[in-house]
């Protein structure tokens, strides 16, 4: 299926960003051997950062499709570091999805289940993946969801 991961995007009409520059001092990826880290990648879409705190200003749907653009984010970075070419992509690993969360809020999974629906739906099984959800008092810029990812590339 991975030569089609670009076909099925298309499909959903999703179009990958450009991989977006650092903010500070730290590389967007990085590659050892055959497994790719990818720094985390906030909510941010069409160059607007998704800003919220969940349980506060922002419900689980909310937070959920914040946490989509953070996938989106996370394989416009993996199509970066394979050259342009996802199909070298050969699975995602793991994601740890901190969650900009008001005192109390306790639905950081379902909040995360918004990117790690999106790469199972691109991605099919190759999109499964070990997942952490942390909610957190604060995030960079005061976005709703930052993820971090572990693939594994050809």
């Amino acid at each position: 299926m991975s030569g089609s991961f670009e076909a099925r995007l298309a499909e959903m009409g999703v179009t990958l960003p450009a991989a977006t520059a650092p903010a500070a001092n730290y590389i967007p990826f990085v590659q050892a051997g055959g497994v790719l880290y990818v720094s985390g990648q906030i909510s941010m879409a069409d160059g607007k950062m998704t800003i919220g705190k969940l349980g506060e200003t922002m419900d689980v749907a909310g937070g959920a499709a914040a946490a989509r653009e953070c996938a989106i984010n996370l394989l416009a970075q993996v199509r970066a570091a394979c050259g342009g070419d996802l199909s070298r992509l050969v699975r995602g690993v793991k994601l740890t999805g901190f969650v900009n969360s008001a005192q109390g809020f306790t639905d950081q999974p379902k909040v995360i289940n918004g990117a790690s629906d999106f790469l199972g739906e691109v991605l099919g099984d190759a999109g499964r993946h070990a997942r952490s959800a942390v909610g957190v008092a604060e995030l960079p810029f005061g976005v709703a969801v930052e993820i971090e990812g572990i693939f594994e590339i050809r």
